[in-house]
């Protein structure tokens, strides 16, 4: 398993990671991505480990705290062998305290996630979403102060926009707080945003990007096509309120490239997908899901090789969108170097 700096901190990660979406189910929401329960979550992180993954993703909400709990009892009596990273922001109760990043619910939530997760630390702790209502000196002190109590080793954010994370970063420069290392963005050859604003803004100031959905919230899974559309009972279809659009001709124009590299290469849709990805500036790890032992199996085989430059031309020009503006005038001055 090749390894990877996150941003510009000193810790390195794998470039694989496994996200924890699929543990537990306990809610309508989250039984869509899967059902995965303590033994079946044990085998999966015997399969990661025995590959060199040995990063692990999670969040409060997921499920309730149900994943969490999982991943815990799965890691028993090996958490000097994984890394974890886990996120809170999004509302756990009804209580309007128990919601956003507010010194007082960061606290009580890293300290919730590590009792559920078995741990006295967490390696990677993420804002899981921008909370426009708390003051950034307050979010940013309290992070400061769980690092400094070892609660957490590093900080990290999810879902910001551009002026989020810069909003962030100057505040951390400017009072001499803990920065963001990392940023837990949607990224994939379907879905390439993440390009427009937030992979500039990453090379510039040092943010690794940690990727989730790599495979366009299942499109890119290989189990559709032209000839098999996406049916109403598929994960995306079933979420399709929380899952970003993707105009059908765009879609399919991707998977005739990757059907076509598949059959070059002699590799799979996820795989070529993934190495996409991993390929692509900023990018430290990517989070793969998986369901059962085989899927899981079939992600990993996405490292140990490398798409050639011609390949990845043709996968660009599939996906390719034009960019809002400012970003399409910007990208015609030659003077300001476009990063991918």
């Amino acid at each position: 398993m090749e390894h990877r700096r996150l941003g510009r901190s000193g810790f390195m990660v794998p470039a694989l990671t496994l996200g924890t979406a699929t543990f537990g189910g306990s809610e309508e929401f989250f039984r869509a991505w899967g059902t995965t329960n303590e033994a079946e979550a044990r085998d999966l992180i015997d399969i990661c480990l025995d590959h060199g993954l040995t990063m692990f993703d999670s969040a409060d909400v997921y499920s309730a705290g149900r994943a969490e709990e999982i991943l815990g009892h799965a890691i028993k009596g090996r958490r000097d062998r994984v890394l974890i990273s886990t996120k809170a922001t999004f509302p756990m109760s009804d209580d309007p305290n128990n919601v956003g990043s507010s010194r007082h619910w960061l606290i009580r939530a890293v300290d919730a996630s590590l009792s559920r997760l078995g741990t006295d630390y967490i390696d990677l702790f993420q804002l899981h979403g921008f909370d426009a209502i708390t003051p950034q000196e307050e979010v940013l002190s309290t992070l400061d102060s769980l690092v400094k109590v070892g609660k957490i080793r590093y900080v990290g954010c999810s879902n910001f926009s551009g002026w989020h994370l810069m909003k962030s970063l100057a505040t951390s420069d400017r009072l001499g707080l803990v920065r963001h290392v990392a940023h837990q963005a949607h990224y994939s050859l379907v879905g390439r945003d993440f390009e427009w604003d937030l992979m500039p803004l990453a090379l510039d100031q040092g943010v690794g990007t940690v990727v989730w959905s790599p495979l366009g919230w299942g499109r890119l899974s290989g189990k559709y096509r032209r000839s098999n559309p996406i049916p109403p009972d598929a994960r995306v279809a079933r979420t399709a309120d929380s899952a970003p659009p993707v105009p059908d001709e765009r879609f399919y124009a991707v998977m005739d490239v990757l059907d076509a590299l598949a059959e070059e290469t002699g590799r799979t849709v996820p795989q070529i997908a993934l190495n996409w990805v991993l390929q692509r500036p900023s990018v430290s790890t990517v989070i793969i899901g998986a369901r059962n032992p085989d899927q899981l199996r079939d992600n990993l085989g996405a490292v140990g090789w490398a798409l050639d430059p011609d390949q990845i031309a043709r996968l660009d020009a599939a996906g390719a969108v034009t960019p809002i503006y400012p970003n399409w005038h910007q990208a015609g001055f030659h003077r300001n170097p476009q990063p991918v």
